[in-house]
C-alpha cells in the first residue's frame, strides 16, 4: 500500500485516481508534512472545478491550519492565476508556500496536488518533492501551540487579469477581431469573461465556459487534435481569425489558425519568442529537447540565443530562473514568462497572439508558413516495459558518427549530412514522466525521409 500511496508523488506534482488514491485523510495528511517539512506561516491554496478538489482543498487546509499555518484561500482558479499572484505577493514576502488543487489536463477521475514556494519556485524532482514524499509517508507533522487561520481573497481574479494585460503591452487601438474559445469546461471559463470583458475591441464565440470537473463534451486536453473538432468547425463557420483552446486548469494553450489548422507547440513557442525578442533583443529562450529545428532557427533569426531543456515545468522553471530566460515554451503548450516570476500564463500567451496578428495584418496561417520548414511526425507514444533499454538500443545504433547527442532528457540525435542536407534529420525518445510510455519524435527535411526513420525506429522500439 505504502508503494502505491508513494508512486502518486511525481517529477512535477502529485497525481493519482481521486478519491482511490488521493481522499480527504491523503489531502489532511499532506498538509501536516507540508507544515512539518517546509515550515511556512502563510500559504496561498487554490482550486480547480474537479468533482474531489472542494473536498480536497477542505482537507489540506484543515492539516495546514490544524499545524499553526495561516492559510489564504483563493477558491476556484486557474493555475496561471494561482502561480501569479504567489508571485506578485513577493515583494512583501506574504507566502511561504502556494498549493494548487489540479490534476491540470487529466481526465475527471483524476486530481493532484501543485507546490510552489514563496519565490514561484515548484517543489518537484530534485527540488523537494522527494524529501516531501518521505515526511508524508512518514506521518511527520507537528504540535502547533495555535489554530491557524483562514481568509480569502475576493479581489485575487481581477488583480491577476491586469497583470496580464499590463504585460500584454496591447496598443491602444486594436483592430476588430473574431476568435473561437473553447475552455473545455475548465478554469478558463472562470476565468475568461472577467477578462473579456476588458478587451471590446474582441469578438469571442465560447465554447464549453460552465466549469464541469466531468467534462461533459471532451477531455481538456489541446494537445489531442481530437478534442479541437467543435472549435474547428466554429472557425470555419464564422471566420474567425484563430481560435484558442485551454486546458483543464488552463496552464496549457492550443491555438489554432484561421483555415482550422492546430498550431504545434514549439512553433507556437517560436512565433511567440520573435514577439517578445522585440522587447527584449538578445535574450535567450528555453525549448524542450522535442523542439523542431525550425524553432531553434526562428529564435536565432530573431536575434535571440536559445538553449534546450528538459520536459517539464519544474525543471523548466529552475533553468529559467538559473540561466535568466525571457521566455520558454514546451511541445505540450505550456508557456513561460520571465516577466511573470517563470511560470505560465496562458492568457498571456494568447494576448501576445492577438498583438502580433494585428500589428502585422496578415492571416495567422500565412505569418506561421516561414515556420513550416520540416517534416515532422509529431509526437507517437509506445507502450512498452524497458523503455531505459529501449532508448539504449536507439542510442547504440544512432549516436556514432551523429552531430548532435544530448541526453539532458531521454536521448536527442541529430543526424546532418553536409554532402547532402537533403537527408537531415533528428528524433528524440524520452520516457513520460507522467504515463507509462515513451515517446518519440522525428524530423526530416522531408516527408520521405520522415517517413523511412519512423518505420525504421517503430521497429527497433517495438522489438526493444
Amino acid at each position: 500500500m505504502e508503494s502505491t500511496i508513494a508512486s502518486v508523488f511525481k517529477a512535477y506534482d502529485i497525481r493519482g485516481l481521486a478519491p482511490e488514491q488521493l481522499d480527504a485523510a491523503f489531502a489532511l495528511k499532506l498538509g501536516k508534512a507540508l507544515a512539518a517539512h517546509f515550515g511556512p506561516r502563510r500559504v496561498l491554496v487554490g482550486r480547480d472545478m474537479r468533482t474531489t478538489s472542494f473536498s480536497l482543498e477542505s482537507a489540506l487546509i484543515e492539516g495546514l491550519t490544524s499545524s499553526g499555518v495561516e492559510v489564504v484561500r483563493i477558491g476556484l482558479c486557474s493555475t496561471p492565476m494561482f502561480y501569479v499572484l504567489t508571485g506578485m505577493a513577493q515583494s512583501s514576502q506574504a507566502f511561504d508556500l502556494g498549493v494548487m488543487v489540479t490534476a491540470s489536463h487529466n481526465p475527471g477521475k483524476y486530481n493532484g496536488f501543485k507546490i510552489i514556494r514563496g519565490d514561484c519556485l515548484p517543489v518537484g524532482q530534485g527540488s523537494g518533492m522527494e524529501e516531501l514524499r518521505d515526511a508524508f509517508l512518514a506521518g511527520k507533522e507537528i504540535k502547533a501551540d495555535h489554530q491557524g487561520t483562514v481568509s480569502d481573497d475576493p479581489e485575487a481574479l481581477e488583480r491577476y487579469i491586469d497583470k496580464a494585460i499590463s504585460l500584454a503591452g496591447l496598443p491602444e487601438a486594436m483592430p476588430q477581431m473574431k476568435v473561437a474559445i473553447d475552455a473545455g469546461n475548465g478554469m478558463a471559463g472562470a476565468i475568461l469573461p472577467r477578462l473579456l470583458a476588458k478587451l471590446p475591441w474582441l469578438e469571442v464565440l465560447p465554447l464549453f465556459f460552465e466549469p464541469d470537473g466531468k467534462f461533459p463534451n471532451h477531455e481538456a486536453n489541446p494537445l489531442k487534435v481530437e478534442t479541437l473538432n467543435e472549435l474547428i468547425a466554429k472557425i470555419k463557420a464564422e471566420n474567425c481569425v484563430l481560435g484558442v483552446a485551454f486546458d483543464g486548469d488552463a496552464d496549457r494553450v492550443g491555438f489554432v489558425d484561421e483555415l482550422g489548422e492546430p498550431i504545434p507547440g514549439d512553433l507556437m513557442t517560436a512565433f511567440l519568442a520573435q514577439e517578445i525578442l522585440k522587447d527584449k533583443p538578445g535574450g535567450k529562450v528555453l525549448l524542450d529537447v522535442r523542439a523542431s529545428w525550425a524553432a531553434q532557427e526562428a529564435v536565432t533569426e530573431a536575434g535571440g540565443v536559445f538553449e534546450l531543456c528538459r520536459v517539464g515545468h519544474a525543471l523548466i522553471k529552475k533553468q529559467m530562473s538559473d540561466t535568466g530566460a525571457i521566455f520558454a515554451g514546451e511541445v505540450s503548450m505550456h508557456m513561460y514568462f520571465h516577466d511573470l516570476w517563470n511560470v505560465e500564463c496562458s492568457d498571456l500567451a494568447m494576448l501576445l497572439l492577438l498583438r502580433r496578428i494585428s500589428s502585422q495584418g496578415k492571416p495567422l496561417s500565412e505569418l506561421m508558413l516561414p515556420l513550416k520548414r520540416y517534416a515532422n511526425s509529431g509526437e507517437m507514444n509506445f507502450e512498452i516495459q524497458d523503455k531505459a533499454a529501449a532508448i539504449n538500443k536507439l542510442k547504440e545504433k544512432y549516436a556514432p558518427g551523429a552531430s548532435l547527442v544530448s541526453e539532458i532528457d531521454g536521448v536527442r540525435i541529430e543526424h546532418r549530412d553536409g554532402k547532402n542536407p537533403n537527408a537531415d534529420w533528428w528524433f528524440s525518445v524520452r520516457a513520460s514522466n507522467t504515463e507509462p510510455l515513451l515517446r518519440l519524435i522525428v524530423e526530416a527535411r522531408n516527408v520521405a525521409v520522415l517517413n523511412d526513420r519512423v518505420a525504421e525506429l517503430r521497429g527497433l522500439i517495438q522489438t526493444a
